[in-house]
């Protein structure tokens, strides 16, 4: 299993990360990622810590589909994957309607269909085969009655198969990474049954397919306080991450088992009654896609992990050496 370290998003002055970064890629962690809603880009920071280092891969958990056009992500990740030396892995995803209509005022219409146009999009512009062409109803190219012509992109990539990752949470998502990229980005993993709900999604993957999956590390002795932890991020993600009529977040945490517990977490946070909301989050739940408590029960714990099909585990949350080399010396002892 490979170990990185989810940074999530850059949020304010002075939120450098760079000591932190720094620290993982001399422990050997394999990747560092960065994330984007409607703040920081998920791209910046990543340069910011390319340019610090040498080894460690920077991935993108996710860039989202709707924040740009897809040759304009082909551009960015090109530049930053040839200034790091061939270091960039690329997760890209949908995101929600709240966040695309909302933010980013586009339809939120056929996430797969729009996902896999833009996907082979962007594997063009890398390969230099031939001017860029698509024919597809969400982003043709050439502009159809306009005066554009195609063009092919005026750099040469390092790399004309930079990786590609995508966040995906519903079981026809998973088919599609399974088809079309080199990883899958789980935002909620629960081990123990991830086989249950996505094997049949997953049965067409090659033998090298990554799945990397985000799970909060908290290392204390108190865990009732760290399980808080994670039902604190978890009311948000499944309360106030998605609209009533469609929550990603809260669907996913249905297909676990808690479908009757995510509805209620959801009507109670929507009402202003977060507190209730958080008191409603089982622990069985928090517990399952998290790893807490003092390091002789995550290293139990994580036996889930090493059974299950997930290869990468990107850690979330700790941010001291101490902390990031225990989490190391349990996951790839």
């Amino acid at each position: 299993m490979k170990l990185g370290l989810n940074l999530g998003y850059w949020q304010r002055d002075p939120d450098d990360a760079t000591e932190t970064v720094l620290a993982a890629e001399r422990l050997g962690y394999d990747s560092v990622w960065t994330a984007e809603a409607y703040g920081s880009d998920v791209f910046t920071p990543l340069a910011w810590y390319g340019a610090r280092t040498t080894r460690i891969k920077l991935g993108t958990s996710i860039a989202q589909l709707s924040a740009r056009p897809p040759v304009t992500t082909a551009m960015t990740a090109m530049t930053l994957d040839a200034l790091s030396g061939g270091r960039l892995l690329l997760g890209v995803g949908a995101s929600g309607p709240q966040v695309v209509e909302g933010w980013y005022g586009q339809p939120f219409a056929k996430p797969l269909a729009r996902t896999r146009e833009y996907v082979e999009i962007m594997r063009q512009v890398w390969r230099r085969e031939a001017p860029v062409t698509a024919d597809g109803p969400h982003y043709p190219l050439p502009l159809p009655g306009g005066l554009g012509k195609p063009l092919k992109l005026i750099t040469h990539p390092p790399r004309p198969d930079i990786p590609v990752y995508l966040g995906a949470e519903g079981p026809r998502n998973v088919a599609l990474a399974t088809e079309i990229a080199q990883g899958w980005l789980p935002l909620f993993a629960f081990p123990g049954k991830i086989t249950e709900m996505y094997g049949e999604a997953l049965s067409g993957r090659d033998a090298d397919f990554d799945i990397a999956a985000m799970v909060m590390v908290v290392i204390s002795n108190d865990i009732r306080a760290a399980l808080d932890g994670v039902k604190m991020m978890l009311t948000l993600y499944i309360g106030g991450m998605g609209a009533k009529q469609r929550n990603f977040h809260a669907d996913i945490i249905g297909r676990m088992g808690y479908a009757e517990a995510a509805a209620h977490i959801q009507s109670l946070y929507l009402a202003g009654r977060r507190q209730e909301a958080f008191a409603a989050i089982p622990d069985e739940l928090a517990d399952g896609i998290s790893l807490v408590g003092p390091p002789a029960r995550i290293k139990e714990r994580l036996q889930a992990w090493h059974d299950s099909p997930v290869s990468t585990l990107l850690v979330m949350g700790p941010r001291d050496e101490d902390s990031l080399r225990t989490i190391r010396d349990l996951v790839l002892a």
